[in-house]
Protein backbone atom coordinates (compact mmCIF):
# COMPACT_ATOMS: atom_id res chain seq x y z
CA UNK A 1 0.00 0.00 0.00
CA UNK A 2 1.71 3.20 -0.95
CA UNK A 3 1.65 6.48 1.03
CA UNK A 4 -1.62 7.68 -0.53
CA UNK A 5 -3.45 4.70 -0.19
CA UNK A 6 -2.50 4.74 3.58
CA UNK A 7 -3.90 8.09 3.93
CA UNK A 8 -7.19 6.58 2.74
CA UNK A 9 -7.26 4.13 5.13
CA UNK A 10 -6.73 6.14 8.02
CA UNK A 11 -9.53 8.30 6.91
CA UNK A 12 -11.72 5.36 6.78
CA UNK A 13 -10.29 3.78 9.55
CA UNK A 14 -11.52 7.58 11.45
CA UNK A 15 -14.95 7.80 10.54
CA UNK A 16 -17.62 7.75 12.03
CA UNK A 17 -15.39 6.99 15.64
CA UNK A 18 -15.36 10.63 16.86
CA UNK A 19 -17.71 13.29 16.54
CA UNK A 20 -16.59 16.64 16.72
CA UNK A 21 -15.90 18.16 20.26
CA UNK A 22 -17.07 21.70 20.63
CA UNK A 23 -13.93 23.47 22.57
CA UNK A 24 -14.49 25.95 25.19
CA UNK A 25 -12.07 28.99 24.98
CA UNK A 26 -8.57 28.12 25.74
CA UNK A 27 -6.94 29.09 28.57
CA UNK A 28 -3.18 29.56 28.59
CA UNK A 29 -0.80 28.57 31.53
CA UNK A 30 2.73 28.81 31.28
CA UNK A 31 5.04 25.67 31.02
CA UNK A 32 7.72 26.31 33.71
CA UNK A 33 10.51 24.46 32.01
CA UNK A 34 9.83 25.95 28.45
CA UNK A 35 8.52 29.11 29.01
CA UNK A 36 5.61 28.73 26.22
CA UNK A 37 1.83 29.39 26.78
CA UNK A 38 0.24 25.96 27.23
CA UNK A 39 -2.77 25.82 26.26
CA UNK A 40 -5.15 24.57 29.36
CA UNK A 41 -7.34 21.11 28.68
CA UNK A 42 -11.19 21.35 29.34
CA UNK A 43 -12.92 18.75 30.77
CA UNK A 44 -14.64 16.61 28.07
CA UNK A 45 -17.95 16.97 27.14
CA UNK A 46 -20.99 14.36 26.60
CA UNK A 47 -19.47 14.33 22.55
CA UNK A 48 -16.61 11.67 22.32
CA UNK A 49 -13.83 13.30 21.64
CA UNK A 50 -12.55 14.21 17.80
CA UNK A 51 -8.83 14.65 16.67
CA UNK A 52 -8.79 18.31 17.21
CA UNK A 53 -9.08 17.05 21.44
CA UNK A 54 -6.50 14.64 21.15
CA UNK A 55 -4.51 17.80 19.42
CA UNK A 56 -4.52 19.61 22.49
CA UNK A 57 -4.19 16.72 24.93
CA UNK A 58 -1.16 16.57 23.36
CA UNK A 59 -0.04 19.65 23.92
CA UNK A 60 -0.24 18.94 27.41
CA UNK A 61 3.43 17.45 27.27
CA UNK A 62 6.32 19.29 26.40
CA UNK A 63 7.92 16.71 24.34
CA UNK A 64 10.37 17.80 21.83
CA UNK A 65 9.22 18.83 18.57
CA UNK A 66 9.45 16.03 15.55
CA UNK A 67 9.46 13.44 18.02
CA UNK A 68 6.63 10.70 18.21
CA UNK A 69 7.01 8.61 21.53
CA UNK A 70 5.84 5.38 21.75
CA UNK A 71 7.36 3.87 24.46
CA UNK A 72 4.69 4.34 27.26
CA UNK A 73 5.36 0.28 28.14
CA UNK A 74 8.66 1.53 29.22
CA UNK A 75 8.85 5.24 30.76
CA UNK A 76 6.34 8.46 30.05
CA UNK A 77 6.04 12.26 30.13
CA UNK A 78 4.17 13.94 32.33
CA UNK A 79 1.40 16.35 31.40
CA UNK A 80 3.10 19.95 32.41
CA UNK A 81 -0.17 19.75 35.56
CA UNK A 82 1.71 16.77 37.09
CA UNK A 83 5.29 18.25 36.29
CA UNK A 84 4.52 21.87 37.71
CA UNK A 85 2.60 20.37 40.55
CA UNK A 86 6.08 18.48 41.40
CA UNK A 87 8.63 21.12 40.66
CA UNK A 88 6.64 23.77 42.99
CA UNK A 89 6.31 21.40 46.18
CA UNK A 90 9.70 20.38 45.77
CA UNK A 91 10.50 23.81 45.55
CA UNK A 92 8.75 24.46 49.09
CA UNK A 93 10.29 22.25 50.83
CA UNK A 94 13.50 23.17 49.44
CA UNK A 95 12.80 26.63 50.50
CA UNK A 96 11.56 25.16 54.17
CA UNK A 97 12.34 21.79 55.03
CA UNK A 98 11.15 22.26 58.52
CA UNK A 99 8.48 20.24 60.16
CA UNK A 100 6.16 22.32 60.61
CA UNK A 101 5.69 23.45 56.83
CA UNK A 102 5.99 19.58 56.12
CA UNK A 103 2.71 19.26 58.10
CA UNK A 104 0.91 20.07 54.69
CA UNK A 105 2.00 16.77 53.37
CA UNK A 106 -0.15 14.21 55.12
CA UNK A 107 -3.35 15.29 54.12
CA UNK A 108 -1.73 15.60 50.47
CA UNK A 109 -1.44 11.98 51.01
CA UNK A 110 -4.23 11.38 51.79
CA UNK A 111 -5.90 12.65 49.32
CA UNK A 112 -4.16 11.21 46.59
CA UNK A 113 -4.57 7.85 48.65
CA UNK A 114 -8.64 8.32 47.85
CA UNK A 115 -8.22 9.55 44.68
CA UNK A 116 -6.14 6.42 43.62
CA UNK A 117 -8.71 4.24 45.38
CA UNK A 118 -11.37 5.51 43.67
CA UNK A 119 -9.26 5.19 40.23
CA UNK A 120 -8.86 1.75 40.01
CA UNK A 121 -11.88 0.57 42.12
CA UNK A 122 -10.75 -0.27 45.65
CA UNK A 123 -11.11 1.79 49.12
CA UNK A 124 -8.44 3.86 50.38
CA UNK A 125 -7.47 1.13 53.42
CA UNK A 126 -6.98 -1.08 50.60
CA UNK A 127 -4.06 1.19 48.75
CA UNK A 128 -0.34 1.70 49.81
CA UNK A 129 1.84 4.76 47.47
CA UNK A 130 4.70 2.86 46.74
CA UNK A 131 7.93 3.63 44.71
CA UNK A 132 7.04 1.28 41.82
CA UNK A 133 5.35 -2.21 40.16
CA UNK A 134 8.55 -3.56 40.95
CA UNK A 135 8.63 -2.59 44.94
CA UNK A 136 4.78 -3.81 45.01
CA UNK A 137 5.55 -7.09 43.30
CA UNK A 138 8.39 -7.36 45.94
CA UNK A 139 6.60 -6.90 49.06
CA UNK A 140 4.25 -9.82 48.15
CA UNK A 141 6.69 -11.84 46.89
CA UNK A 142 8.45 -11.39 49.81
CA UNK A 143 5.92 -11.09 52.24
CA UNK A 144 3.47 -14.05 51.38
CA UNK A 145 4.44 -17.41 54.29
CA UNK A 146 5.06 -19.85 52.09
CA UNK A 147 7.38 -22.90 52.12
CA UNK A 148 8.30 -26.55 50.95
CA UNK A 149 5.29 -28.10 49.56
CA UNK A 150 4.09 -24.96 48.42
CA UNK A 151 3.12 -24.26 45.19
CA UNK A 152 3.67 -20.73 43.07
CA UNK A 153 2.13 -20.16 39.39
CA UNK A 154 3.70 -17.72 37.27
CA UNK A 155 2.78 -17.15 33.88
CA UNK A 156 6.19 -17.67 31.90
CA UNK A 157 5.79 -13.71 30.22
CA UNK A 158 5.95 -12.01 33.39
CA UNK A 159 8.17 -9.35 34.18
CA UNK A 160 11.42 -10.28 36.36
CA UNK A 161 9.94 -8.94 39.17
CA UNK A 162 6.82 -10.83 39.11
CA UNK A 163 9.09 -13.95 37.48
CA UNK A 164 12.98 -14.11 38.76
CA UNK A 165 11.87 -12.90 42.12
CA UNK A 166 9.96 -15.59 43.06
CA UNK A 167 12.81 -17.78 41.86
CA UNK A 168 14.69 -16.36 44.09
CA UNK A 169 12.44 -16.72 46.99
CA UNK A 170 11.90 -19.95 46.24
CA UNK A 171 15.46 -21.33 46.58
CA UNK A 172 15.73 -19.87 49.95
CA UNK A 173 12.38 -20.80 51.41
CA UNK A 174 12.00 -24.41 49.12
CA UNK A 175 8.72 -23.84 47.82
CA UNK A 176 8.03 -24.59 43.77
CA UNK A 177 7.64 -22.09 41.22
CA UNK A 178 5.51 -23.39 37.53
CA UNK A 179 5.47 -21.63 34.99
CA UNK A 180 2.79 -21.65 32.38
CA UNK A 181 2.97 -21.16 28.27
CA UNK A 182 0.17 -19.47 26.79
CA UNK A 183 -0.22 -19.86 23.33
CA UNK A 184 1.95 -17.75 20.92
CA UNK A 185 -0.65 -16.73 18.37
CA UNK A 186 -3.98 -16.92 20.85
CA UNK A 187 -7.67 -16.94 18.91
CA UNK A 188 -9.72 -16.58 22.33
CA UNK A 189 -9.99 -15.91 26.04
CA UNK A 190 -10.24 -19.15 26.82
CA UNK A 191 -6.85 -20.77 25.03
CA UNK A 192 -5.56 -18.16 27.23
CA UNK A 193 -7.24 -19.59 30.74
CA UNK A 194 -6.92 -23.05 30.09
CA UNK A 195 -3.28 -23.55 30.37
CA UNK A 196 -3.11 -21.89 33.86
CA UNK A 197 -6.51 -24.12 34.80
CA UNK A 198 -4.36 -27.06 33.86
CA UNK A 199 -1.09 -25.94 36.52
CA UNK A 200 -4.00 -25.66 38.94
CA UNK A 201 -3.09 -28.67 41.85
CA UNK A 202 -3.83 -28.86 45.37
CA UNK A 203 -0.65 -27.40 46.67
CA UNK A 204 -1.13 -24.20 44.94
CA UNK A 205 -0.86 -21.53 46.55
CA UNK A 206 -0.34 -18.24 44.70
CA UNK A 207 -1.33 -17.49 41.10
CA UNK A 208 0.85 -14.30 39.70
CA UNK A 209 0.38 -13.13 36.59
CA UNK A 210 1.08 -9.99 34.22
CA UNK A 211 -2.65 -8.25 33.26
CA UNK A 212 -0.87 -7.30 29.53
CA UNK A 213 2.71 -9.05 29.11
CA UNK A 214 5.38 -6.38 28.72
CA UNK A 215 7.18 -8.47 25.82
CA UNK A 216 4.26 -9.74 24.04
CA UNK A 217 1.28 -7.75 24.48
CA UNK A 218 -0.89 -10.13 24.95
CA UNK A 219 -3.62 -9.48 27.72
CA UNK A 220 -5.03 -12.03 29.85
CA UNK A 221 -8.66 -12.51 30.94
CA UNK A 222 -7.17 -11.82 34.84
CA UNK A 223 -11.40 -11.41 35.98
CA UNK A 224 -11.84 -14.91 35.00
CA UNK A 225 -8.28 -16.13 36.51
CA UNK A 226 -9.17 -14.56 39.27
CA UNK A 227 -12.35 -15.86 39.80
CA UNK A 228 -11.04 -19.30 39.50
CA UNK A 229 -8.28 -19.13 41.83
CA UNK A 230 -10.64 -17.43 44.52
CA UNK A 231 -12.77 -20.88 44.26
CA UNK A 232 -9.90 -22.15 45.23
CA UNK A 233 -8.58 -20.44 48.07
CA UNK A 234 -5.30 -19.44 45.96
CA UNK A 235 -3.66 -15.64 46.43
CA UNK A 236 -3.56 -13.50 43.56
CA UNK A 237 -1.01 -10.87 42.34
CA UNK A 238 -1.95 -9.25 39.15
CA UNK A 239 1.12 -7.15 37.84
CA UNK A 240 -1.24 -4.06 35.82
CA UNK A 241 2.37 -2.24 35.07
CA UNK A 242 0.78 -2.12 31.68
CA UNK A 243 -2.85 -1.08 32.29
CA UNK A 244 -3.02 1.16 35.59
CA UNK A 245 -3.12 4.76 33.54
CA UNK A 246 -4.13 2.81 30.53
CA UNK A 247 -7.53 1.40 31.37
CA UNK A 248 -10.19 1.33 33.07
CA UNK A 249 -10.09 -0.73 36.36
CA UNK A 250 -12.41 -2.16 39.03
CA UNK A 251 -9.79 -4.01 41.46
CA UNK A 252 -12.62 -5.13 43.52
CA UNK A 253 -14.71 -6.32 40.41
CA UNK A 254 -11.37 -8.05 38.63
CA UNK A 255 -11.36 -10.23 42.17
CA UNK A 256 -7.55 -10.31 42.41
CA UNK A 257 -6.17 -10.25 45.82
CA UNK A 258 -3.44 -7.74 45.29
CA UNK A 259 -2.61 -5.43 42.15
CA UNK A 260 0.59 -3.21 41.15
CA UNK A 261 1.48 -0.89 39.17
CA UNK A 262 3.64 2.31 38.04
CA UNK A 263 3.48 6.05 37.71
CA UNK A 264 5.85 6.69 35.39
CA UNK A 265 4.32 4.66 32.98
CA UNK A 266 0.63 4.76 31.23
CA UNK A 267 -0.13 6.60 34.22
CA UNK A 268 1.82 9.17 32.93
CA UNK A 269 2.11 10.52 36.42
CA UNK A 270 5.60 11.49 39.02
CA UNK A 271 8.68 9.01 38.46
CA UNK A 272 9.30 6.85 41.24
CA UNK A 273 6.08 6.56 42.35
CA UNK A 274 3.72 3.66 42.06
CA UNK A 275 0.63 1.77 43.67
CA UNK A 276 0.05 -1.41 45.88
CA UNK A 277 -3.13 -2.70 45.93
CA UNK A 278 -4.25 -5.72 48.49
CA UNK A 279 -7.57 -6.94 49.20
CA UNK A 280 -8.67 -5.76 52.96
CA UNK A 281 -9.08 -9.05 54.00
CA UNK A 282 -5.78 -10.81 52.74
CA UNK A 283 -3.48 -7.32 54.07
CA UNK A 284 -2.76 -9.57 57.62
CA UNK A 285 -1.43 -12.42 55.69
CA UNK A 286 1.56 -10.45 54.11
CA UNK A 287 4.95 -9.28 55.92
CA UNK A 288 6.06 -5.99 55.05
CA UNK A 289 9.30 -5.88 53.71
CA UNK A 290 9.79 -2.47 55.74
CA UNK A 291 9.35 -1.18 59.11
CA UNK A 292 10.06 2.13 60.89
CA UNK A 293 8.99 5.54 62.17
CA UNK A 294 5.49 5.38 62.70
CA UNK A 295 4.87 1.68 62.18
CA UNK A 296 1.99 1.19 64.89
CA UNK A 297 0.08 3.72 63.02
CA UNK A 298 1.11 2.21 59.38
CA UNK A 299 -0.63 -1.45 61.21
CA UNK A 300 -3.82 0.57 61.94
CA UNK A 301 -4.31 1.77 58.59
CA UNK A 302 -4.78 -1.61 56.38
CA UNK A 303 -2.60 -1.42 53.48
CA UNK A 304 -0.44 1.57 54.68
CA UNK A 305 1.46 -0.56 56.66
CA UNK A 306 2.98 -1.79 53.27
CA UNK A 307 4.75 2.17 52.73
CA UNK A 308 6.60 2.14 55.77
CA UNK A 309 9.42 3.26 53.87
CA UNK A 310 10.84 6.70 55.66
CA UNK A 311 11.58 9.84 54.19
CA UNK A 312 9.80 9.68 50.77
CA UNK A 313 10.01 12.23 47.69
CA UNK A 314 6.70 14.12 49.22
CA UNK A 315 6.14 15.84 46.18
CA UNK A 316 5.82 12.71 43.61
CA UNK A 317 3.80 11.06 46.23
CA UNK A 318 1.48 14.70 46.37
CA UNK A 319 1.33 14.54 42.61
CA UNK A 320 -0.33 11.31 42.67
CA UNK A 321 -3.24 12.65 43.32
CA UNK A 322 -2.80 15.87 40.36
CA UNK A 323 -2.58 12.57 37.69
CA UNK A 324 -5.98 11.36 38.65
CA UNK A 325 -7.42 14.53 38.39
CA UNK A 326 -6.02 14.61 34.76
CA UNK A 327 -7.06 11.62 33.78
CA UNK A 328 -10.56 12.51 35.22
CA UNK A 329 -10.36 15.81 32.95
CA UNK A 330 -10.33 13.61 29.98
CA UNK A 331 -12.47 10.54 31.46
CA UNK A 332 -10.87 7.39 32.24
CA UNK A 333 -13.36 5.67 30.22
CA UNK A 334 -12.04 8.06 26.49
CA UNK A 335 -8.18 7.01 27.90
CA UNK A 336 -9.04 3.94 27.24
CA UNK A 337 -10.68 4.30 23.92
CA UNK A 338 -7.84 6.56 22.84
CA UNK A 339 -5.05 3.93 23.64
CA UNK A 340 -6.81 1.01 21.93
CA UNK A 341 -7.65 3.03 18.83
CA UNK A 342 -4.74 4.30 18.63
CA UNK A 343 -2.89 0.44 18.79
CA UNK A 344 -5.52 -1.03 16.58
CA UNK A 345 -5.01 2.18 14.08
CA UNK A 346 -1.21 0.97 14.12
CA UNK A 347 -1.76 -2.84 13.69
CA UNK A 348 -3.94 -2.61 11.06
CA UNK A 349 -1.97 -0.04 9.10
CA UNK A 350 1.17 -2.02 9.59
CA UNK A 351 -0.68 -5.60 7.96
CA UNK A 352 -2.31 -3.28 5.42
CA UNK A 353 1.29 -2.08 4.71
CA UNK A 354 3.56 -4.82 5.48
CA UNK A 355 1.82 -8.38 4.36
CA UNK A 356 4.35 -10.47 5.64
CA UNK A 357 4.81 -8.55 8.88
CA UNK A 358 4.79 -11.18 11.68
CA UNK A 359 2.88 -9.75 15.43
CA UNK A 360 3.70 -11.33 18.72
CA UNK A 361 0.76 -8.90 20.06
CA UNK A 362 -2.70 -10.16 19.09
CA UNK A 363 -4.71 -8.33 16.35
CA UNK A 364 -7.97 -9.18 18.60
CA UNK A 365 -8.04 -6.20 20.87
CA UNK A 366 -10.40 -8.56 23.05
CA UNK A 367 -6.84 -9.91 23.75
CA UNK A 368 -3.94 -7.15 23.82
CA UNK A 369 -4.91 -3.04 25.10
CA UNK A 370 -1.65 -0.65 24.21
CA UNK A 371 1.50 -2.74 23.40
CA UNK A 372 2.25 -3.59 20.04
CA UNK A 373 5.13 -5.75 19.50
CA UNK A 374 6.08 -7.04 15.77
CA UNK A 375 8.77 -7.61 13.16
CA UNK A 376 8.43 -7.43 9.36
CA UNK A 377 9.71 -10.43 7.39
CA UNK A 378 14.05 -10.63 7.74
CA UNK A 379 14.21 -7.17 9.45
CA UNK A 380 17.05 -7.53 12.75
CA UNK A 381 14.43 -5.89 15.93
CA UNK A 382 17.46 -3.90 17.38
CA UNK A 383 18.99 -2.25 13.74
CA UNK A 384 15.19 -1.04 13.21
CA UNK A 385 14.73 -0.12 16.60
CA UNK A 386 17.86 2.21 16.62
CA UNK A 387 17.01 3.56 12.83
CA UNK A 388 13.82 3.99 13.95
CA UNK A 389 15.00 6.73 16.66
CA UNK A 390 18.47 7.96 15.08
CA UNK A 391 17.21 8.66 11.33
CA UNK A 392 12.59 9.12 12.55
CA UNK A 393 12.83 10.57 15.98
CA UNK A 394 10.53 7.56 16.24
CA UNK A 395 11.19 6.13 19.92
CA UNK A 396 10.21 2.47 20.98
CA UNK A 397 11.67 -0.38 22.17
CA UNK A 398 13.53 -3.54 21.07
CA UNK A 399 12.64 -6.89 22.27
CA UNK A 400 14.63 -10.20 22.53
CA UNK A 401 14.33 -14.09 22.88
CA UNK A 402 11.11 -15.44 22.00
CA UNK A 403 9.39 -12.08 21.27
CA UNK A 404 12.18 -10.58 19.21
CA UNK A 405 10.75 -7.38 17.39
CA UNK A 406 10.40 -3.80 17.82
CA UNK A 407 7.58 -2.87 21.10
CA UNK A 408 5.49 0.49 20.09
CA UNK A 409 3.56 1.75 23.24
CA UNK A 410 1.38 4.58 21.74
CA UNK A 411 -0.26 6.67 24.26
CA UNK A 412 -2.90 10.08 24.51
CA UNK A 413 0.25 12.03 23.68
CA UNK A 414 0.07 10.88 19.90
CA UNK A 415 -1.89 11.52 17.05
CA UNK A 416 -3.23 9.43 14.17
CA UNK A 417 -0.95 11.75 12.15
CA UNK A 418 1.97 10.24 14.32
CA UNK A 419 0.52 6.81 13.77
CA UNK A 420 0.36 7.17 10.31
CA UNK A 421 4.06 8.89 10.14
CA UNK A 422 5.03 5.85 11.99
CA UNK A 423 3.23 3.15 9.28
CA UNK A 424 5.00 5.55 6.33
CA UNK A 425 8.47 4.89 7.85
CA UNK A 426 8.69 1.05 8.87
CA UNK A 427 6.87 0.23 5.41
CA UNK A 428 9.68 2.36 3.60
CA UNK A 429 12.68 0.17 6.00
CA UNK A 430 10.51 -2.82 5.61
Amino acid sequence: MNSTGRRAFFRRFMGGLAATVALPPVISERDWRSGARVPRLPKLSEAPPDEAYWRLVAQQFSLRAGLVMMNAANLCPSPYQVAQSVNRLTADVDGDASFQNRAKFGPLRESARQRLAAYVGADPDEIAITRNTSEGNNTVVNGLVLGPGDEVVIWDQNHPTNNLAWDVRADRYGFRVKRVTTPSSPGSEAELVEPFLQAFTPDMRVLAFSHVSNVSGVALPAQQLCDRARERGIFTLVDGAQTFGALRLDLHGMGCDAFTGSSHKWFVGPKEAGVLYVRRDRVPEIWPSDVGVGWQAALQNGAQKFENLGQRDDAAVAAMGTTVAFHETIGIDAVEVRVRQLADALKQGLSAAIPDIRFHTPLDPQLSAGVVVFLPANADAGQLFEVLYSDHKIAGAAMGGEFTGVRLSPHIYNTMAEVERVIDVIAALA
